[in-house]
């Protein structure tokens, strides 16, 4: 039992349970936000399409493809929301943020790999260089 308590109270476990609650939580903002603002504008400009009657019928069996066509559609629409209400200013503030930060790291001359600006070994290839400290101007 003590096993299966450390396997619950685990920090990346319990990360994974916010994460979750906190994205069903956003999916369901995002879905409302495109209810509320989003088909309706969709409807003013094209009417509102709705293709889940849509279907082929093969040997007596139907398919219906039209909920795969309107599913598609609603995911498109609410990726486009995410993308550029949440992803692209997040993106940007985080850059701006990171502007005055001095940098860290640097690429190495001989393979292009990311090392630390002190190091005087690339941890990639090994080859020496010159700490940036040190190199000349």
């Amino acid at each position: 039992m003590s096993g299966f308590k450390k396997f619950l109270f685990r920090g990346n476990l319990i990360d994974l349970a916010v994460a979750f609650v906190v994205g069903a939580a956003f999916a369901g903002l995002v879905k409302d936000f495109a209810n509320s603002f989003i088909t309706p504008l969709i409807a003013l400009i094209g009417g509102k399409p709705d293709y889940t009657r849509l279907s082929v019928t093969i040997n007596g069996t139907a398919f219906p493809y039209g909920i795969f066509v309107t599913s598609a559609i609603a995911f498109t629409i609410t990726a486009v929301i995410v993308y550029f209400l949440v992803v692209l200013p997040t993106t940007k503030l985080i850059e701006r943020m990171d502007r005055g930060k001095e940098a860290t790291e640097r690429e190495c001359p001989q393979c292009l790999g990311e090392i630390p600006i002190k190091a005087s070994r690339c941890r990639h290839c090994t080859v020496e260089v010159v700490p940036a400290t040190e190199a000349p101007l």
